[in-house]
């Protein structure tokens, strides 16, 4: 993906999104003119390329009904466990849970997308560092962080409406090395690849966010007996899942 200046105001922008390939996200522009994803087809169990590894981002926040260590994997195969999460999300968007991608799917989806690639409740500028306001810097190229960073912001969305579409506010998403450093961070963060964030949520107990989060296909999930909550998915860097306190 092309590192746009996140810090750009998407609603002067018209509605658009990042087309996904196996693994690389390239932004589609026609004209100077951002453009929804088009998905090119009808998805269902038993197919796979790179539309269904978009399909996995999107739905990845609905990996569970419960507390479960579980993730959807973005493979590009779908399969049982996206099917799974597909359904969640029809059914909580309103929609036929059949597990079928279909238009008015595939249309709720392009729905949680901004023009400028990141999604409807998130901006770019929540996540970048806070001392750089960029992308840079990290343990990881910031193409590589930007992704990372959309990825979760797809959860984040999915958290959200569990949350009963409450605001999130994000206290820390991306850190540069030397930012970590300086605020005591772990050498191996997960907020150095843009695959964490610490969140807030007014009027909710942090003990339910966390409970909440536990459905979500977070790996990496802080006690919720601080003053804001941790979230990552370090398993999609291959790390071991951490679940501080659990329900489970």
């Amino acid at each position: 993906m092309s590192d746009i200046t996140p810090t750009i105001n998407r609603r002067r922008l018209l509605r658009g999104a990042i087309v996904i390939g196996a693994a690389v996200a390239t932004a589609l522009v026609v004209a100077g003119v951002a453009q929804a994803y088009s998905w090119p087809r009808t998805l269902r169990q038993g197919m796979s390329g790179g539309d269904v590894s978009e399909l996995q981002i999107r739905v990845a926040g609905w990996a569970s009904d419960g507390p479960a260590q579980v993730r959807v994997a973005v493979d590009g195969s779908f399969g049982p466990a996206t099917a799974a999460a597909v359904r969640r999300f029809q059914g909580a968007y309103g929609l036929a849970a059949d597990g079928v991608v279909g238009p008015n799917t595939q249309g709720k989806l392009n729905a949680l997308e901004s023009s400028d690639g990141s999604t409807a409740h998130f901006d770019w500028s929540e996540f970048t560092d806070r001392i750089s306001g960029n992308f840079n810097g990290g343990k990881l190229g910031p193409d590589a962080v930007r992704e990372n960073v959309r990825r979760c912001m797809y959860k984040l969305e999915a958290l959200r409406v569990k949350l009963g579409n409450r605001p999130i506010t994000v206290n820390s998403g991306f850190r540069s090395i030397q930012h970590n450093q300086d605020v005591g961070g772990a050498s191996d963060s997960m907020h150095l690849y843009g695959t964490a964030a610490d969140l807030g949520v007014g009027g909710v107990a942090n003990r339910t966010v966390y409970q909440k989060a536990e459905t979500c296909g977070f790996s990496g999930l802080e006690t919720f007996n601080t003053d804001h909550q941790h979230v990552d998915s370090r398993a999609d860097l291959g790390r071991a899942w951490w679940w501080q306190d659990g329900t489970i």
